[in-house]
């Protein structure tokens, strides 16, 4: 009889699991390029392990943050759920009106997922930089979003860009390097 509450509490866990993961790995790589920006004079300051090290303080000193900025996207996504299965009870039905709500708020708790998503990993990045807690790293990074727009979206898109034909790069020399190995020009 409680089988459908567990499967709702696993599938929560599995998003807070997730991205918890997510965050974790990005507060972690934002204290380890922060230890490299940071440092004053660069061969001497710069630590011999900077992502050991930055783990290590994410896990010391930053894990709450980290669980309170996934549990917000996990909800947020739990709510997805909810609305993606109203839509499939729905799916039968011929109430235009409802159909047309049920989609706004499917396309508003996106956009929700999105920005909460975007404000998360830079407040986790000003936690990294600065030890912040969660809700003033959050605001910080918020408002520095707001006052920076036009560099952040040209910043955001280059990056993105860049990240992309990164992947494009990766993608074709293994293509190329499998096809010379199979093809036994390689071996």
């Amino acid at each position: 009889e409680y089988t459908m509450y567990l499967q709702i509490f696993m599938l929560f866990m599995l998003f807070w699991v997730m991205n918890f993961i997510v965050a974790l790995s990005q507060m972690v790589l934002a204290g380890a390029f922060a230890s490299y920006y940071w440092a004053f004079r660069k061969p001497d300051d710069i630590p011999a392990f900077p992502v050991s090290g930055s783990l290590w303080r994410a896990f010391r000193y930053h894990l709450g943050t980290i669980a309170f900025g996934s549990l917000i996207i996990a909800i947020i996504q739990m709510i997805r759920v909810a609305l993606e299965y109203l839509d499939q009870k729905l799916k039968g039905s011929e109430n235009k009106v409802a159909r047309f709500f049920l989609k706004c708020l499917k396309c508003c708790f996106w956009c929700l997922e999105k920005i909460i998503k975007f404000i998360n990993k830079n407040a986790y990045i000003l936690t990294a930089v600065y030890g912040y807690n969660f809700c003033t790293a959050a605001k910080n990074a918020f408002m520095l979003i707001m006052r920076n727009i036009v560099r952040v979206a040209v910043v955001d898109k280059v990056t993105d860009f860049l990240v992309f034909i990164g992947k494009l790069m990766v993608v074709g020399a293994v293509g190329l390097l499998s096809f010379g190995f199979f093809s036994g020009d390689l071996a």
